[in-house]
């Protein structure tokens, strides 16, 4: 027996875009339907990083006393680029007045969900999306099916993909759910979460021999650390002892506090953007819409900036019966995306040593990093990009 619902917004993905396009249209009055195929618990404790942008944290206020970023994140005014055995320091603070938040992705996603919760958000979890249908009509229906096998429909007059890079209403807004520009790159992320106090006080990025590292924070206790792998290396495969051998080897003139490692994970880097981020009465959010390395910290802050795109265009299109918007989303969202990709191209290729690199392309990489640290103007663009461009309908 199949469930019937109506609703003006369906929205596919509990993620942090979803969450928080369906905040912003609860405020304006729009109701709104989320519905994810994995249970809360799972979404709250899949452990993600997360560097926030000064703009993204100043959108997460708005969620008033649910949001942790500013009392439990930690704010930083800058990162170290390391590299040639030397360190030097971009500092955000100076060059562009402004900084960026380490907040881990799943905390955000608790603050979100409990803001909707205590809302009254209709939130479905164990709610898997099969298909889109209708598009280009002014009524689509989402077909999903509930955790016990029920099918359930979702008749609404706009639906909104923010179901992440295998999004199932990818397939109703490009005709293909791998409709888009791609590029993989042919190295990874070996990471790790290990018990141990911070062994920086800001982001070090680092650039050797050996391959890139990245040293980060997490709390008091807890550090993120990561070194470039082969995508197809087994997380298993390394002792505790290689794995801070390899870290170490990566950040010469720095001594990494080592500790107990309880998380690993290899992380492939890919880069993506839907041939289309808009067909009729449906549209892709997030990672949905596009994927980024995450060298540039552009990801989860990327997802926020496509939403205020939407919720705008939305919201006219809802209320005033105003097309305009909607139909400029695409062209609008696609301008900070590709800014987005570049830089986490650029960040990436300037970093990571490239498995076919020559003795000249060795040289020429060390050449462009000290361009960038020697310059001011090359600073403040890292910095610029870095903590955020100025976001859609904000100051």
């Amino acid at each position: 027996m199949t469930e019937t619902v109506r609703t003006r917004v369906a929205i596919v993905g509990a993620g942090p875009a979803g969450l928080l396009l369906s905040h912003l249209l609860g405020v304006a009055g729009i109701d709104s339907i989320v519905i994810d195929s994995r249970e809360r618990e799972q979404i709250e404790q899949t452990i993600r990083a997360g560097i926030l942008e000064q703009g993204t944290v100043e959108v997460l206020d708005e969620l008033g006393e649910f949001s942790r970023a500013r009392t439990v994140g930690h704010r930083h005014d800058g990162i170290e680029l390391r590299f040639a055995g030397e360190g030097h320091r971009i500092d955000f603070a100076s060059l562009v007045g402004r900084g960026v938040w380490l907040y881990p992705q799943h905390e955000a996603l608790k603050d979100l969900i409990a803001a909707r919760l205590a809302a009254g958000q209709d939130l479905r979890f164990g709610v898997t999306a099969q298909r889109v249908e209708g598009a280009a009509s002014d009524r689509p229906r989402v077909f999903a099916t509930n955790g016990d096998g029920r099918a359930l429909e979702i008749d609404a007059d706009f639906v909104v993909g923010a179901d992440g890079s295998h999004s199932v209403v990818r397939a109703a807004v490009t005709g293909s759910q791998t409709g888009g520009y791609f590029r993989e790159y042919p190295f990874a992320w070996f990471g790790i979460l290990c018990e141990a106090p911070p062994s920086a006080t800001e982001l070090i990025y680092s650039n050797s021999p050996n391959g890139f590292a990245l040293i980060s924070q997490r709390s008091a206790t807890v550090q993120r650390m990561y070194f470039q792998c082969d995508p197809e290396v087994d997380p298993a495969s390394y002792t505790e002892e290689q794995l801070w051998h390899e870290l170490q080897s990566r950040v010469p003139g720095t001594t990494l506090n080592e500790g107990p490692i309880f998380q690993r994970d290899v992380l492939r880097f890919r880069s993506f953007v839907a041939h289309s981020l808009r067909t009729g009465r449906a549209a892709l959010v997030g990672d949905a819409a596009h994927t980024v390395p995450p060298t540039g910290a552009k990801g989860m802050n990327l997802a926020v900036a496509d939403v205020l795109v939407l919720e705008r265009a939305l919201r006219a299109l809802l209320l005033e019966n105003d097309e305009r918007l909607i139909d400029e989303y695409h062209d609008t969202a696609l301008h900070r995306i590709w800014k987005a990709q570049h830089f986490s191209w650029w960040m990436t290729n300037m970093l990571h040593v490239a498995p076919d690199a020559t003795d000249f392309d060795r040289l020429r990489q060390l050449g462009e990093l000290q361009t960038v640290v020697e310059s001011e103007s090359g600073r403040r663009y890292l910095a610029e990009a870095y903590t955020g461009w100025p976001l859609e309908g904000r100051a």
